[in-house]
């Protein structure tokens, strides 16, 4: 990745800014495809950023800046899949209590093609993310509990709390089918901006929804589910430990084209 892919408030990043990066392990980002100049759901993107910025650091970054600075950072190039990630230069171990607003660090990446191919095989594992409502970076957990997953044989994690409630996945958000309902885990959870535009429009295809608690023990009880974030809009879920899923690639399609219906939004 060339030097002026990552950008730093405004300017390419230099050693001693990514330092603070790969040192201290305490800031927030969000993470998106930008496709001809535009992005689905970008407001709530900058959202959540100004609302991380406030829990963790006491101040917002604007978000006219963020988007000045993303502009910056893509340049001429149409498409790409960014993320915006904030951290402070004085938060450390010994200064944790440092209050202010955030540095803004862009990275621009080449664009992201979405899980496609054979639907996925998970491996429930019992995990909570610290602080799950922010898109954070502490990403241990779920690094290591998507290496399990892959070890046994699975292509990736859905985490259950110590209650066996389902909440989310590694890196997405998922949603189980009930005919033709999807039905969305109630839990401590981050809430996707992909699963929020599939939501706002999900009865304009046709589908309903509901939101409950599901625990371990109801996943057979679903016929389908399926995952979703910035990358993917709606890929199909075959199977779940062992329990198999049939075929739900029409109803996954039409998941997908309640995301597609959000009207993309000029950087």
């Amino acid at each position: 990745m060339a030097a002026a892919d990552l950008w730093i408030d405004g300017a390419p990043a230099t050693a001693e800014g990514l330092a603070r990066q790969a040192l201290v392990n305490y800031g927030a980002y969000t993470s998106f495809a930008v496709d001809n100049g535009a992005v689905r759901g970008l407001d709530r993107h900058m959202a959540r950023l100004v609302r991380s910025a406030e829990a963790l650091f006491g101040e917002a970054v604007p978000e006219g800046e963020i988007r000045r600075q993303l502009r910056l950072a893509l340049g001429d190039r149409p498409r790409g899949f960014a993320r915006i990630s904030l951290f402070s230069p004085d938060i450390s171990p010994r200064t944790p209590d440092v209050e202010g607003r955030p540095s803004v660090m862009v990275g621009v990446f080449p664009p992201v093609a979405p899980l496609s191919g054979q639907p996925l095989r998970l491996q429930v594992q019992a995990y909570a993310r610290e602080a799950a409502d922010l898109k954070h970076v502490a990403t241990f957990g779920l690094i290591r509990a998507r290496r399990l997953a892959r070890r046994d044989g699975f292509d990736d994690a859905l985490l259950a709390d110590a209650d066996g409630r389902v909440s989310e996945g590694t890196l997405w958000n998922i949603g189980f089918l009930q005919g033709d309902t999807v039905v969305w885990p109630d839990a401590p959870m981050l809430a996707g901006v992909s699963q929020a535009l599939i939501r706002d429009h999900l009865s304009e295809v046709g589908v309903g929804q509901t939101t409950r608690v599901i625990r371990v023990e109801d996943l057979p009880r679903f016929d389908g589910a399926f995952i979703t974030n910035s990358a993917t809009p709606a890929c199909a879920v075959g199977a779940i430990d062992g329990h198999a899923y049939g075929d739900a690639g029409d109803r996954v399609a039409r998941v997908a084209a309640a995301w597609a219906l959000a009207a993309p939004q000029p950087v």
